[in-house]
């Protein structure tokens, strides 16, 4: 939580600088997660939801209800160029000289901002419309401006929705994967939990991190 309320400050303080009011943080930089809800079985099986296992992994089965890991990072900068691979997108995993690590970058020369004089429409654009499609469970005309505001305010609408769903004691089928990242972001950029959701749902885990005992020289 503390790298993201550093953000979440710098945005803040700008648009204090620039007298700003009408806007929230979040239209600006948001934070997601994915997961899923699978529905009941109708093939005759056992339903999951009668176990009475507490575990994690009992609990899980019980709401059915998963969180979805992704180990591969990817970005996407302006629907222009794109990067994917196992590296961390940082100085240490990307630099060749620390991490084993393998990442590529990719872009179309004819499909670029400085070409096209435009939003370009080549095969990165089309990358991302679908990623989005499978993440958010639509296709809409907002999706193809990305940084419009009612397109941010669109997908932050179906990731709440999502969050809510997904954290229901009731099965609920979501739409897509993509949830928002269950935090309460307050007008100075302080990030809190949300009332009652301090842990992850079933597989516990601080929503907002908690201290360890290991020095930073050895995360850094």
């Amino acid at each position: 939580a503390q790298t993201m309320e550093m953000m979440y400050g710098v945005i803040a303080r700008e648009l204090k600088a620039m007298n700003i009011e009408d806007a929230h943080l979040q239209d600006y930089l948001n934070f997601y997660c994915l997961g899923n809800r699978e529905e009941p079985s109708t093939d005759g099986s056992p339903e999951s939801d009668k176990s009475t296992d507490k575990s994690a992994a009992g609990l899980a089965r019980k709401h059915r209800r998963f969180m979805i890991y992704v180990h591969a990072k990817g970005m996407i900068v302006d629907d222009e160029y794109v990067i994917l691979g196992s590296a961390n997108i940082n100085q240490r995993s990307l630099a060749g000289s620390r991490d084993t690590e393998i990442a590529m970058g990719a872009y179309q020369p004819h499909h670029a901002w400085s070409s096209k004089k435009g939003h370009p429409h080549g095969q990165v654009y089309g990358y991302r419309n679908s990623l989005w499609a499978e993440h958010l469970g639509m296709v809409d005309d907002h999706f193809k401006e990305p940084s419009s505001l009612d397109c941010v305010r669109l997908v932050n609408q179906i990731a709440e929705e999502n969050w809510e769903r997904f954290a229901s004691e009731e099965m609920k089928t979501l739409q897509g994967h993509l949830l928002r990242y269950p935090v309460k972001v307050e007008p100075d950029g302080k990030i809190v939990p949300l009332p009652d959701q301090e842990c992850f749902p079933d597989v516990g885990g601080k929503i907002c991190g908690a201290p360890t005992s290991l020095p930073d020289s050895l995360t850094m």
